[in-house]
């Protein structure tokens, strides 16, 4: 009867916990959906994800078929964004490379999280010796710019995206690395993370059972910041011919080719550059507005 008791706590506790749970995540969507800048570029992310993902469908032409009768042509009916030196769609190379930017940021920032938090979160948590040599292996990397390094990666492992995204995620890995290590610091001097140590739980359980989802909030906020990031730096790596190679568009290598005819054809830098902007001003504000949600003090 004892045991039955205690299953019932249990499973009421559990109940509790995860009723709890889900009124915390609709509160930040609630806080989130409250303010028009994060709500704004949250509907621009998925506009461009939107067109990213039914590109085929909804660009007008081929992003990489030519015509030499409509070279350098200006915005029309026919070619709404204008045409390029060698005839393409602008609108449609512009729909095409949101595909190579939203895999570029997402991708790297996944390369960046995998391998970061891992190694923050031992070195926050283990302390002493390890934390110090992986500290100050991470003050050694952000010490270096990080497009820099992404630029000398790049180089180093070949011109296409797919080196371009590694490169891109090794290079901001140290940010993660200090900021995994910064929370768990934080977190596991909390009560109860001492009380899941006192009652003789494993280190690697309590790290990956108690400490890593409470420090969640902030790495996502990071991660979503990341992203623009992440988006800023494949475009110019493209721009300098180490990323999505010609002729896959690429709004990095669009502006590349668009600074030779900036006078006569202003269209083909104008609209890559403007998507590169909202794009990234997109999640700018969607990762201020996370990390306002998240703080109870801005709710």
């Amino acid at each position: 009867m004892t045991a039955i008791v205690e299953l019932e706590a249990v499973a009421d506790a559990r109940a509790e916990a995860a009723q709890a749970a889900r009124a915390a995540r609709s509160g930040v969507f609630a806080r989130l959906a409250r303010r028009p800048a994060a709500a704004f570029g949250l509907a621009v992310i998925v506009l461009f994800v939107a067109l990213a993902i039914a590109a085929p469908l909804v660009a007008p032409y081929d992003p990489i078929a030519t015509s030499f009768s409509a070279v350098r042509k200006a915005p029309s009916a026919a070619h709404w964004f204008g045409t390029d030196e060698i005839g393409r769609d602008v609108l449609s190379r512009v729909i095409f490379g949101a595909r190579a930017s939203l895999a570029a940021g997402v991708v790297s920032v996944l390369i960046s999280l995998s391998i970061g938090v891992p190694i923050g979160l031992f070195a926050g948590y283990a302390g002493g010796t390890i934390d110090m040599l992986i500290s100050r292996v991470t003050d050694a990397l952000l010490a270096c710019p990080f497009l820099i390094l992404a630029i000398a990666l790049a180089a180093f492992l070949g011109p296409n995206l797919v080196n371009a995204m590694i490169a891109i995620g090794i290079s901001a890995t140290p940010v993660f690395v200090r900021l995994a290590r910064g929370t768990t610091l934080a977190v596991k001097a909390e009560e109860f993370v001492l009380a899941a140590r006192a009652i003789g739980n494993a280190p690697w359980r309590v790290a990956f059972r108690h400490v890593l989802p409470n420090i969640v909030p902030p790495l996502l906020v990071q991660a979503t910041l990341a992203i623009a990031a992440a988006i800023i730096a494949e475009a110019s790596l493209s721009f300098l011919g180490l990323g999505e190679q010609p002729p896959q568009p690429s709004w990095g290598s669009m502006l590349n080719t668009a600074k030779n005819y900036i006078d006569n054809a202003p269209w083909m830098a104008l609209w890559p550059g403007l998507s590169i902007f909202l794009l990234v001003l997109s999640f700018n504000l969607v990762g201020d507005g996370l990390r306002d949600a998240l703080d109870p003090r801005h709710a």
